[in-house]
């Protein structure tokens, strides 16, 4: 999660394959920018079988400052509850800043982050969730076309012995509607 949204009327199809820790190993991914202001997320998990639902609502985003709020990971099918967030960003031209805070079951934890941009193409991004079961992450993402990009991670999980985990997604976005030019689909969220 980050506090920049999805473009208005831009689709977003990933396929994600990652380690059994960090979550599902092989997900389908539907992301849809509704309004300026507003998105919704939707994952297919296979092994186990699952849906997991999020949102978020853009409460200030004109850049260089983000702010937003919305829940993640709920899986009606598996009986869990939805993730509540509020992430703040600082965002300039080359320098991306994340700071946040999440309620997981009965415990709060932070969330920081850090991207810098190189170009159009390349972006490098550390993330870091506290909390038992979470990790912190480097990787980066590749723009190979406007529309189509990759992104490989390593997780580092937080509780000891601390396991080095794999992660890598591969996004395709349409422009349904809106400004194609200003769609975020060229950022390398």
């Amino acid at each position: 999660m980050t506090p920049d949204l999805q473009g208005p009327g831009d689709l977003s199809l990933s396929f994600q394959a990652q380690s059994e820790k960090i979550a599902n190993p092989y997900e389908l991914q539907v992301e849809m920018g509704l309004t300026k202001w507003a998105e919704f997320a939707v994952f297919r998990g296979f092994k186990p079988d699952d849906w997991i639902f999020g949102t978020e609502f853009g409460l200030l985003t004109k850049e260089p400052y983000l702010l937003s709020v919305g829940f993640v990971n709920w899986s009606p099918h598996l009986d869990v509850d939805p993730q509540p967030y509020i992430e703040a960003g600082y965002y300039t031209e080359h320098h991306k800043f994340i700071a946040g805070a999440t309620h997981v079951g009965y415990r709060n934890e932070a969330i920081l982050g850090y991207a810098y941009d190189f170009n159009e193409t390349w972006r490098v991004q550390v993330d870091f969730q506290s909390g038992s079961g979470n990790s912190s992450t480097i990787g980066f993402t590749c723009n190979i076309t406007r529309n189509f990009q990759f992104n490989p991670a390593i997780y580092v999980t937080n509780d000891s012995p601390h396991d080095v985990l794999g992660y890598i997604v591969f996004t395709y976005t349409f422009h349904l509607w809106g400004d194609k030019k200003e769609g975020s689909a060229a950022s390398t969220k």
